[in-house]
């Protein structure tokens, strides 16, 4: 594509995600006031708050291992620390409209450490691919009757699912098919069959490990959280996917928040706590990404400027 056509796509990129952000600002500001009194009558709890963060760095290792697990599968192991740092610090540039940098980032990155740039983003783009699969699955599970999740998208994504599962050798063609759609190269080799058997059973654990540590927020930030884990799993990983699939916004920035807001109101939460629990999880999440990724720039900073240890 020419530099024109991917400033254009840029441009429409920002536009939708400008636009996003004007609805979902009219919508916060219409309801400011349920907002406000939610937040006076909250009453929060700080040890849940830290217990929900906690989660989420959890989820985060498991998910850095996964990549770690398909990386050692295709003869690229990479130690924990390497493959934190790499994952958190790249994974700033999805805030960055196209989803394309965050993986740019990854596989420079990656091949500093002696991974061949192709594998790591091939490994990433994998993950990302079950992942996504997984998540709605697991969306379909606990989510029916919240999100209104059709059956026929249940039966579709169990079938897609089971067939990621069972033929691994298919690995490399839907790669090509994803690159193609995409507009780029993508070759992803053949995994064992372990290794992704471990990966969709980490992903999904993954999503569950989301929705209890969004229902920890919730308790942290209301004093209590009404419904089953189910629940909060399904809205918390239903918005999220929505926002990760919309290309034009960075993060999911508007549509993640659009469709919690959606899915809270379904379970019977009242105006106020739902977009309340909207805006702050936003807060919550972006924190949990930045801080990590800040701190191992950081550290990296810091052994640059003490130099090499010095030889005995």
């Amino acid at each position: 594509m020419s530099g024109r056509g991917r400033g254009a796509r840029r441009l429409i990129g920002w536009a939708f995600t400008l636009a996003v952000l004007l609805f979902v600002g009219v919508k916060l500001g219409q309801q400011w006031g349920a907002v406000r009194d939610a937040l006076l009558t909250a009453q929060p709890d700080l040890l849940a708050l830290a217990l929900s963060g906690v989660a989420v760095l959890a989820v985060y290792a498991l998910l850095i291992q996964t990549w770690r697990i398909v990386l050692a599968g295709w003869g690229h192991p990479l130690p924990f620390w390497d493959a934190a740092r790499i994952w958190t610090v790249s994974n700033l540039g999805k805030y960055i409209p196209g989803k394309v940098w965050a993986l740019s980032a990854m596989a420079v990155m990656s091949e500093a450490r002696g991974v061949s740039p192709v594998v790591a983003a091939a490994a990433s783009v994998l993950i990302t691919l079950i992942n996504t699969i997984v998540g709605f699955v697991v969306v379909a599970a606990t989510g029916m009757e919240v999100l209104q999740v059709p059956r026929v998208l249940v039966l579709a994504l169990g079938i897609t699912a089971l067939g990621v599962m069972l033929a691994p050798r298919l690995l490399p063609r839907i790669g090509r098919r994803l690159g193609k759609l995409l507009g780029r190269t993508i070759e992803i080799p053949a995994l064992p069959w372990g290794a992704l058997a471990a990966s969709a059973v980490a992903t999904a654990v993954a999503w569950v490990g989301y929705g209890f540590a969004f229902r920890l927020f919730v308790i942290g930030l209301l004093g209590s959280a009404p419904g089953s884990l189910a629940l909060y799993v399904a809205v918390f990983a239903g918005s999220y996917l929505v926002g990760f699939v919309a290309l034009f916004a960075p993060g999911g920035v508007g549509v993640r928040e659009a469709v919690m807001a959606a899915g809270l109101r379904r379970a019977a939460f009242a105006t106020g706590p739902a977009y309340l629990i909207v805006l702050a999880s936003r807060l919550w999440l972006t924190v949990l990404e930045i801080v990590p990724a800040l701190l191992f720039l950081a550290h990296g900073e810091l052994r640059a400027r003490r130099g090499p240890p010095a030889a005995r």
